[in-house]
């Protein structure tokens, strides 16, 4: 998005009730019967790996990650990444992507997972996880189960049970 009035910022405590009411409105209540909602009903999202977007004072899209483990690997969970509607297909979400991914790799974080449509995540590096390679809690379509190696590498001896990382635990 060539818009300067766009600024991508870390998610503050301040942040969290529009960022709920952002996804109300995008995913409504069936969000939390997903998988991804199962590993985060026990692990908060990282405040410093999550972000917002927001022209002028107007939240209009967040992405958060939060601390997982895919066996005894500690990775990130990414998710969930919205963007308001009218201001789809405007890069916005791209923007929130790149910034998450480039700080996660800066703080020295090697894996990032999600659970979304690989057309979309491609883009940023995301691939299909390996059938078998990881099994999430409860329901998941494992076709949209997606991993970014943020070191080469990364992802080849890893496998197991995707689980929240108990370190971080409320």
């Amino acid at each position: 998005m060539n818009d300067l009035s766009l600024t991508i910022l870390a998610e503050t405590t301040y942040d969290a009730q529009a960022i709920e009411r952002l996804h109300e409105r995008t995913f409504g209540p069936g969000r939390f019967v997903l998988s991804a909602y199962r590993i985060r009903e026990h692990v908060d999202h990282l405040l410093d790996l999550s972000f917002t977007a927001r022209i002028g004072t107007l939240l209009v899209g967040s992405v958060r990650q939060l601390p997982i483990c895919v066996g005894d690997t500690s990775a990130l969970l990414l998710g969930p990444l919205t963007v308001e509607p009218p201001f789809r297909s405007r890069g916005i979400g791209r923007a929130l992507l790149d910034r998450a991914l480039k700080d996660a790799k800066a703080k020295g974080h090697r894996l990032v997972l999600l659970v979304g449509d690989e057309p979309y995540y491609s883009r940023v590096g995301f691939k299909a996880v390996p059938k078998g390679r990881a099994v999430m809690p409860g329901p998941v379509d494992y076709n949209r189960l997606l991993v970014a190696e943020l070191v080469d590498g990364a992802f080849d001896k890893v496998s197991g049970a995707i689980r929240p990382d108990w370190n971080f635990a409320r």
